[in-house]
């Protein structure tokens, strides 16, 4: 059953004064979702912010619920409590519940806006779930702590944002920071804290439209910095037991008009939106950040500890990834192309989209380029259903060809597009067994064709393409071209063995060999991040001395792919 916030007695601050503020914030940004996506015009009128601040919000919530709730599943065993015995039912403390409320809305942040809710969250559980130090004079008390709190998140939030604007939601929560810190300062309590830092953030969300054009031409106040009155006004009823106001927010609910031509120019920016986990050192993200701010803008860069969340607007995506893999190691990887969400923003849908599942950051790159959703996969992972679902809905489209690219996805590709046809999207499942053949479909896809064609297109380009991968075996073993020892290289044609070789390059001759033999026109090379350039143009010299008439196009995998991928059409 989903938690039931309990009232709190005045001033407790705890780990169930956590549960209940994250709670009453999911039902408070629930609420205000729709509201808040349909006032989005900064940075981006993609129409997003109020879905991606509740949907960060699920995700602290969802991780502070494991940790409350004693869930140790994956993440180990319970520790000991006294005695030396594993206790599982010792109530958690304030700080275990802020680390987790912070760290769930770290992995989870969706967007702008959820990217720097995550940090504000951080520089909470920095206060409240630090190493306690003796207080000084006048700094005793829940309230006092609080206040430090909040000063401490909008401080953090800032410092993360590489351009800070004001009139933004980090200007909200800066001004409920320091309303929150003269409550504080005159001995209030945490629920006097927390009611000071609502009316001050609900003050300066008002004042947001004077400080940023874009929102005074559209005639709305933040989208974002609704979000922080939102969450706010959670905290103060978690502390306090009274409900805000039901009115919303001055402007909060005011429908956007038609943006004027200026206003239209001036959202003329990057074209993709990049999203990833990083785990990465300080210094590596300091000189990411740096890297990154050359690339594109809305850089926000959030965490610490080793793990980031990375969110930047650029026109090379790939660019952007490859950023990631020189500081550390990326994952969870989203792309999303600003076309379709500003047709979103507009209330519209694309008439049709392509959802890719590809195997390299490189070629997720490349697909995001080509139009198409990605999803990325690492070796021995397997994405689920509600993950590809969700690619679905971030393409906005009436029709969507999903490529699974592996035989093994067909049936989680088939559960996904089963519940898309359940929201009213039209979808086809391509059976696309490899990265290549998903290459191969993609190039013929014609997005103004009607949508029966364009799947018989693609998916005769896709039967029409073999596809090959180069491997390592791991230990000794049967295959079907014979007994391999650990190390040897293994060609794989169709999914089956067909060549065992001791190294690299001999191995994919010997398998370009076979698959030219029953003819071709075009090889498509991907190459995996450790294999050198020197490989591509061997083999597309060994191409163009056995087969004239064939062309070779090679492409970089990135991290994450095979050694070798080869598909002939």
């Amino acid at each position: 059953m989903p938690y039931e916030p309990q009232p709190q007695p005045p001033d407790e601050l705890d780990a169930e004064a956590v549960r209940t503020w994250s709670s009453l914030a999911v039902a408070a940004l629930g609420r205000a979702r729709e509201d808040i996506d349909a006032i989005n015009v900064y940075p981006v009128a993609d129409a997003d912010t109020g879905t991606n601040l509740y949907l960060t919000a699920e995700s602290a919530d969802r991780a502070l619920a494991e940790t409350l709730n004693g869930a140790v599943g994956a993440d180990g065993p319970d520790l000991p409590g006294p005695g030396g015995v594993a206790d599982a039912t010792a109530p958690a403390s304030l700080a275990e519940a802020v680390r987790a409320y912070a760290h769930g809305a770290l992995v989870g942040a969706r967007g702008n806006s959820g990217t720097i809710l995550a940090q504000l969250l951080r520089g909470v559980a920095d206060v409240l779930g630090g190493e306690p130090e003796e207080p000084g004079p006048g700094e005793r008390g829940p309230g006092r702590l609080l206040a430090q709190a909040l000063t401490r998140a909008a401080e953090s939030a800032y410092a993360a944002v590489a351009h800070p604007v004001e009139g933004t939601m980090l200007t909200v929560a800066t001004a409920a920071a320091r309303a929150g810190e003269a409550a504080g300062a005159a001995a209030g309590t945490a629920a006097d804290v927390a009611r000071a830092a609502y009316d001050g953030a609900r003050a300066a969300l008002a004042e947001t439209p004077g400080q940023l054009a874009v929102l005074s031409r559209a005639g709305v106040v933040d989208a974002g910095g609704c979000g922080v009155v939102a969450v706010l006004g959670a905290l103060w009823q978690a502390l306090s037991g009274q409900e805000p106001a039901a009115e919303p927010v001055p402007g909060r609910a005011v429908p956007v008009p038609q943006p004027p031509e200026p206003c239209a120019q001036e959202q003329d920016g990057p074209a993709y939106e990049v999203i990833y986990l990083l785990e990465a050192s300080d210094a590596a993200v300091g000189e990411l950040r740096t890297r990154l701010d050359g690339l594109g803008d809305s850089l926000v860069v959030v965490g610490g500890d080793g793990l980031w969340n990375v969110h930047v607007h650029v026109d090379d995506p790939g660019a952007a990834v490859e950023a990631g893999v020189v500081a550390g190691r990326p994952y969870r990887i989203r792309i999303s192309h600003f076309g379709d969400e500003r047709r979103r923003a507009r209330g519209e849908r694309a008439q049709r989209a392509v959802v890719a599942v590809v195997p390299g950051e490189g070629l997720a790159g490349l697909c995001a380029e080509a139009g198409a959703t990605t999803v990325l996969v690492r070796p021995g992972e397997l994405p689920a259903a509600a993950e590809l679902l969700d690619a679905v809905r971030r393409a906005h489209a009436r029709e969507v060809v999903l490529l699974p690219g592996g035989a093994e996805l067909r049936a989680v590709a088939a559960a996904a597009a089963e519940q898309a046809r359940a929201d009213g999207v039209r979808v086809a499942v391509i059976p696309t067994r490899s990265a290549v053949q998903g290459l191969a479909a993609l190039a013929v896809h014609d997005p103004d064709g009607s949508f029966d064609e364009d799947v018989v297109a693609m998916t005769s380009a896709a039967g029409a393409t073999r596809y090959a991968e180069l491997a390592v075996a791991e230990r000794r073993s049967f295959t079907s071209a014979g007994i391999c020892q650990a190390g040897d290289v293994l060609g794989l044609i169709d999914g089956d063995v067909a060549v065992i070789g001791s190294g690299l390059t001999e191995t994919a001759e010997a398998v370009l060999e076979r698959m030219l033999g029953s003819g071709g026109e075009l090889v498509t090379l991907v190459l995996g991040p450790e294999v050198p350039d020197a490989l591509a143009e061997r083999l597309e010299a060994y191409v163009q001395h056995g087969h004239l008439a064939v062309d070779t196009v090679t492409y970089r995998g990135g991290r994450y792919s095979a050694p070798l991928l080869i598909g002939v059409e």
